[in-house]
């Protein structure tokens, strides 16, 4: 029996064995006089009579009843009481809820095959167009009775096959390009219902899928990559965003969560795939365990973009091994999908859970349910500064290795729109230079690994690499851009295009001057999925009025990061016309004096 519980002697006085707060999980079984916050003497009756008042945060109990403003040893316990009580509070689910309630979204398959057989897609019901999500096939309104595809590729690898397949797709069924992601993803877009049979035929021969790449999933699964290619990283951690990919993906226990839940694992020292934005991110560590010193990841958790703006993502003071990190990640997806909000939308994600339960909470509940202890965070071995792994760079040698020297290039590709004719392009430099083999950068980039050293020179004298370059200026290098209005229904802007038109001119003005780096990241609305509140010059779309006309316009903010000292960026303009915003920026950027 928990040793704060009050109890009654045969004689005339009691007892109390005043010690330690109740362990979380006997939480439950106490009565009302039980004391759970030893500090303050605060009894588990005088912390549900605060929560029924409505104090239903770890923060506002701690406000009514002194809880947990001691020692802060019985934050747990507390958590737990707040998690037993919701779970008894009447809920109205979200609209969401009661679609996926009906059907899981991963028996909706049959259903798209069904209408593909037809060809009808205004036979589709609104349930099924969130349904369809969970197999990566969206609904565009834009583009009424065509759709996108999004395709999972973990940790960004893919393989020249895939690209030519990709580009075959594209001018068979689409309109001759594709969109990279800020996920290291690929979106097809323009082929219609009826054309999705074939599609995912031919996908599959090569190895691709879309499965569980919306909605609420678990995302693909990011990192760096130039994974075992650069000599600057602690470990290569693509095995483990593979091995964690293939616990979750088809596996019921995780295709129904409160809201989507992204993930980053990397071992890279130069912060190069902003862990900092997932509800997970496991950044490169070392901790001494017994005598020896491991590699493997510090775990950070609840970082996001939207619902609100962009949160770093939280210390959780735990340590894993690669062997380890797999399940401690599937466990943390668990926690969630069993606590997270289900009535509100814009506060399900796992920042929230957090910010209501406690961090502490949420570590003992890990803890809990994995049934033993964890390292405490080991020594993070991130450096200062970011990488974007464009142009040449030296490759780590396979042990063993005897050939030539091997370097692996990075070619910038603008605002990740690609045409079917560049993506051959590149799936022919990968054989020819290469082995092959292709990577695909959150920066919406494009990586050729295995160059060896008497072919470098031929390499750059490519003509794709006009298209793509290897060095592109300052200003361009750092540009990213959302899917913008085009084909997404939040977006007020064309992202993409302005984007362009204003690189191109600060491009223009900053000619022979040496421009510090930079990155300039566009959302054309507050979801952030260009990540604009981590750049060095921020852009969300907007609309404003300029002489009695709505024109398409951004807020700008700047100085936002990742890595170790991660930011939000600061609002710094609000409603600046696109076609004026290169007036607006060019201050921002700073340059040196012109070369002479």
């Amino acid at each position: 029996m928990p040793q704060s519980i009050r109890r009654s002697s045969v004689g005339p006085t009691s007892w109390r064995l005043p010690v330690l707060p109740p362990p979380p999980h006997l939480v439950e079984q106490l009565v009302g006089e039980a004391v759970v916050c030893v500090c303050q003497q605060v009894t588990k009756g005088e912390l549900e009579s605060a929560f029924t008042a409505g104090a239903t945060s770890i923060e506002a109990l701690s406000a009514a009843t002194g809880a947990c403003s001691g020692c802060g040893q019985c934050r747990a316990a507390v958590g737990e009481l707040i998690t037993s009580k919701l779970k008894c509070r009447p809920s109205k689910l979200s609209p969401i809820e009661a679609i996926k309630q009906a059907k899981d979204g991963l028996d909706s398959e049959e259903d798209i095959y069904r209408l593909a057989a037809t060809g009808d897609w205004k036979a589709l019901s609104e349930d099924d167009k969130h349904r369809f999500k969970w197999h990566g096939l969206f609904f565009r309104k834009q583009t009424p009775g065509h759709f996108m595809l999004r395709l999972r590729m973990t940790n960004g690898f893919t393989t020249a096959e895939q690209f030519r397949v990709i580009a075959d797709l594209s001018d068979e069924f689409g309109k001759g390009f594709v969109d990279i992601t800020t996920r290291q993803q690929i979106q097809l877009r323009w082929f219609t219902l009826a054309d999705v049979p074939e599609i995912w035929r031919r996908l599959a021969a090569v190895g691709l899928h879309s499965k569980q790449t919306g909605m609420d999933n678990v995302r693909n699964v990011c990192g760096c990559p130039a994974a075992g290619l650069t000599e600057n990283e602690l470990l290569d951690a693509s095995g483990v965003s593979k091995a964690f990919t293939d616990l979750f993906l088809g596996n019921r226990e995780f295709t129904n969560l409160p809201r989507k839940f992204n993930v980053t694992i990397t071992g890279c020292l130069e912060n190069c795939c902003h862990p900092e934005t997932q509800d997970i991110a496991l950044v490169p560590a070392r901790r001494s365990i017994g005598d020896t010193l491991r590699e493997g990841f510090n775990v950070l958790v609840g970082g996001k973009q939207g619902s609100g703006g962009y949160e770093p993502a939280r210390d959780l003071n735990v340590f894993v091994t690669p062997e380890e990190a797999p399940e401690v990640c599937a466990e943390i997806v668990r926690i969630f999908r069993d606590h997270g909000n289900r009535e509100v939308r814009t506060k399900a994600r796992l920042y929230f859970l957090l910010e209501e339960r406690g961090v502490e909470w949420f570590r003992a509940e890990l803890v809990r349910r994995l049934e033993r202890e964890l390292s405490y965070a080991g020594s993070d071995a991130r450096q200062k500064g970011h990488s974007d792994h464009l142009g040449l760079h030296p490759q780590k040698l396979p042990i063993g290795w005897h050939g030539p020297a091997l370097y692996y290039a990075g070619l910038l590709v603008p605002v990740g729109r690609i045409t079917s004719t560049q993506l051959r392009g590149v799936a022919d430099l990968a054989e020819r230079y290469g082995t092959g083999r292709i990577r695909i950068t959150t920066q919406q980039n494009v990586l050729i690994p295995d160059i060896s050293e008497d072919k470098v020179s031929a390499f750059q004298q490519e003509p794709l690499l006009a298209d793509l370059p290897l060095n592109p200026s300052p200003i361009l290098r750092g540009l990213v851009a959302c899917t913008g209005i085009d084909y997404c229904h939040m977006s007020l802007i064309d992202t993409k295009g302005q984007a362009l038109a204003v690189a191109r001119e600060l491009e223009r003005r900053t000619a022979g001057r040496k421009v510090l780096p930079l990155t300039i990241h566009w959302s054309g609305c507050s979801a952030g999925c260009g990540l604009h509140q981590t750049a060095t010059i921020g852009l969300q779309g907007c609309r404003t009025r300029v002489g009695g006309k709505i024109v398409e316009a951004a807020h700008v903010c700047v100085n936002g990061a990742t890595g170790p000292h991660a930011r939000v960026a600061t609002d710094l303009m609000y409603d600046v016309p696109c076609d004026q915003l290169a007036d607006a920026l060019e201050p921002l950027v700073r340059f040196a004096p012109r070369n002479t």
